[in-house]
């Protein structure tokens, strides 16, 4: 090697390489990822498409709360400014990442607030997030979101109407379900299980607290008298018989 290539060599090295002091730390994908994520969240409120049309690969593929599978066109279609009297906030509650090469899963809770023309309603969505590595950065290219149940508010009953659910409901001749009232407080319990607490949604529709996703609706005779009670979950019943 000549003089001369070695100081062309030399003077390449020093030009592209950078002190480890310059070089920053390793990426932390947690919050640029979180940061992203807030951003998209912002913009669903304004309306504003820039950050979805950077931030979202144009293959993602996107399961809606509704359980609709949606494209970056469906999603870019739906992004308007909310009418009049409408608002809404979201901000995002438990982010997790983990990181697989250049792909990384994050999940977190979105909290969102809306303003409905003078009330304040609140809704809560878990979502699970694909995220890819990019020579432009971390883009988006999957995700799924579930609306999270809350219990129902509860209402009271006079001790009489209370009543009128208190006895066993038989699923078979060798499971039942007891209904008991102490005080003014109605609990069940089913063969081999515990008991549980039960609260009144509504007349003749109880629920457990703690399982959002189930009700009891209580059916009645002609002269009113309850002959039994369907358990039901989404839209499938599940039928128990009142026993004499």
């Amino acid at each position: 090697m000549t003089g001369r290539t070695a100081v062309v060599a030399l003077c390449g090295v020093l030009c592209t390489a950078r002190p480890i002091a310059e070089q920053g730390t390793p990426e932390d994908v947690t919050s640029v990822l979180q940061r992203q994520t807030q951003q998209l969240m912002d913009a669903v409120a304004s309306g504003d498409r820039d950050p979805w049309t950077r931030f979202v690969d144009d293959r993602i593929v996107y399961v809606a709360e509704d359980g609709t599978t949606k494209s970056k066109d469906d999603l870019l279609a739906e992004l308007r400014p909310l009418p009049k009297d409408i608002w809404g906030r979201l901000h995002l509650t438990r982010f997790r990442t983990v990181r697989h090469g250049d792909a990384a899963i994050a999940t977190y809770i979105a909290e969102e607030d809306e303003g409905y023309f003078g009330q304040v309603i609140h809704a809560r969505y878990l979502t699970t997030d694909t995220w890819n590595r990019t020579p432009a950065g971390w883009r988006l290219v999957a995700s799924q979101v579930l609306a999270l149940r809350d219990d129902p508010p509860a209402i009271d009953l006079a001790d009489r109407l209370l009543d009128e659910y208190v006895g066993t409901y038989a699923l078979t001749d060798a499971v039942a379900y007891t209904i008991r009232r102490d005080g003014h407080e109605l609990t069940g319990v089913r063969s081999g299980r515990s008991p549980e607490t039960l609260k009144v949604e509504l007349l003749d529709c109880l629920f457990v607290p703690g399982q959002p996703r189930l009700r009891k609706i209580f059916q009645r005779n002609a002269d009113g008298r309850i002959t039994g009670f369907v358990e039901r979950r989404e839209t499938w019943d599940i039928a128990w018989r009142r026993r004499p």
